[in-house]
């Protein structure tokens, strides 16, 4: 049975993650793809082809990518390089402190191209990306000309 995890489940968004594929077959060319959709609802997704290793897994952190939105070892890869769907489109987190970014993470069998998958996933995940701490303060600034917020810290 295949399994895809993400290591922490939620997380600050400058944090690094590990994500794991397990269950493969030795060798199977598979495509991992991120993807999410922001407060206006445009997705954003990324993917990546991997080859499994002889124990059937795949860690973006130790094996190269052999293309897709990028290719090498790129560990936060899948998260660094979401494109849109629709062009000029930029992924902005406007409210901050109230709801993460929830990234879905899916594994396929081989390779594909397409915006959509072609078929259901092997295996899929969830993981969320926050862009501020528990406890931390938002004070908005508002001093002349200068607006902006100020985060801090519990």
């Amino acid at each position: 049975m295949v399994e895809v995890t993400v290591t922490p489940q939620s997380s600050l968004a400058d944090r690094p993650v590990q994500i794991r594929v397990r269950g493969l077959s030795p060798s199977q060319l598979v495509t991992l793809r991120a993807w999410l959709k922001d407060e206006q609802g445009e997705r954003f997704q990324a993917r990546a082809f991997f080859r499994a290793d002889g124990r059937g897994e795949v860690d973006p952190g130790l094996h190269a990518a052999l293309g897709g939105s990028y290719s090498g070892v790129w560990p936060m890869g899948l998260f660094w390089f979401l494109q849109p769907d629709t062009l000029f489109r930029r992924l902005i987190k406007r409210d901050v402190a109230g709801s993460p970014f929830r990234v879905r993470l899916e594994v396929f069998d081989g390779l594909f191209l397409g915006a959509d998958p072609p078929e259901q996933p092997l295996a899929s995940c969830g993981a969320e990306r926050w862009y501020v701490g528990p406890g931390v303060q938002r004070v908005p600034v508002r001093e002349g000309r200068v607006r902006g917020a100020l985060f801090l810290p519990p």
